[in-house]
């Protein structure tokens, strides 16, 4: 897609957004004492990762014989069983197009767990934006790093997390970061420290993410970022692309086909490292509870 889809980056924005860092939390926050900023110093990050959970304004809702609602009450009762430092869901909150009724769903099933674990939110294809920053933030939300983006940055023990906003028109497939954002991205990599650092969005690399190539031209050369984790598919898969890990999580509301699990990925992240381990609570359930190694490169 050409560059007329995108907006101009005036210097002045530029400096502004510097190393701009979003601490608040797209939901409720932690009780007092909750491990919003715990364990900072830890050598390891303990995190719950999620994707595309379709929860509707009705519980009802259901799809390929999949309830979502269903499905995130088993996810959130399992991740409360043991609980991480924190959670990231990589969008497509909300079923088809979003709506209030749909993230008052989504807040009152994932509240429990807010209230006590910070939990990020990317925005996908089938989120409103601005639904969903009100459902979660009300209308006091955090003042934005890019304009008309959802960004955040947050720092998860070893390692540094970097949500990204790849909606480009709601219910449509592709999706794709802007100049914008990219810039924004550049600058921030360029000047942060050397923190090991993850990527999460919701489209697809190298598929459906429309500048994929101009987001590896940035991340590519710089070796603090690790990997990049995203959802969309449906499909729970790991690759490699020039020494960067692309991590797809499974879908927490339903699955494309027969053979892809639905569930959440337990992530445990150290500056060296990460072990992914699968949670499936549908779909096939054939690697459930495997644990997946990947050393990141140097």
């Amino acid at each position: 897609m050409s560059d007329r889809f995108e907006r101009q980056v005036s210097r002045r924005q530029l400096l502004t957004w510097g190393l701009a860092v979003a601490g608040g939390v797209v939901g409720l926050r932690p009780r007092a004492g909750g491990a919003e900023n715990a364990k900072a110093s830890k050598d390891v990050a303990r995190w719950a990762l999620l994707s595309d959970t379709h929860i509707a304004a009705s519980p009802k809702n259901h799809f390929r014989g999949f309830y979502p609602h269903l499905n995130l009450r088993k996810v959130t009762a399992e991740i409360a069983a043991d609980l991480p430092d924190g959670l990231v869901v990589t969008g497509d909150i909300a079923r088809s197009r979003g709506s209030q009724g749909a993230y008052e769903s989504a807040k009152a099933l994932l509240a429990p767990l807010a209230q006590q674990r910070p939990i990020y939110l990317a925005v996908g294809n089938h989120d409103n934006r601005q639904d969903l920053l009100h459902a979660f933030q009300g209308a006091n939300a955090d003042t934005e790093i890019v304009k008309d983006k959802h960004v955040l940055t947050v720092m998860a023990g070893p390692v540094r997390m970097i949500i990204l906003d790849t909606l480009l028109y709601v219910n449509m497939f592709p999706g794709m970061l802007g100049r914008p954002q990219r810039t924004w991205l550049e600058t921030y990599l360029r000047l942060c420290d050397d923190t090991p650092t993850i990527l999460f969005l919701h489209h697809t690399p190298r598929a459906d993410l429309l500048d994929t190539r101009r987001l590896f031209e940035i991340i590519g050369p710089c070796k603090k970022v690790k990997a990049v984790v995203y959802g969309h598919s449906h499909k729970y898969e790991f690759r490699e692309a020039d020494g960067l890990q692309l991590i797809n999580l499974p879908a927490s509301g339903y699955n494309f086909t027969s053979a892809q699990p639905v569930g959440w990925v337990e992530a445990k992240l150290t500056r060296e490292s990460g072990e992914f381990i699968l949670h499936a609570v549908g779909g096939n359930p054939k690697r459930d509870g495997r644990s997946t190694m990947i050393r990141w490169r140097a």
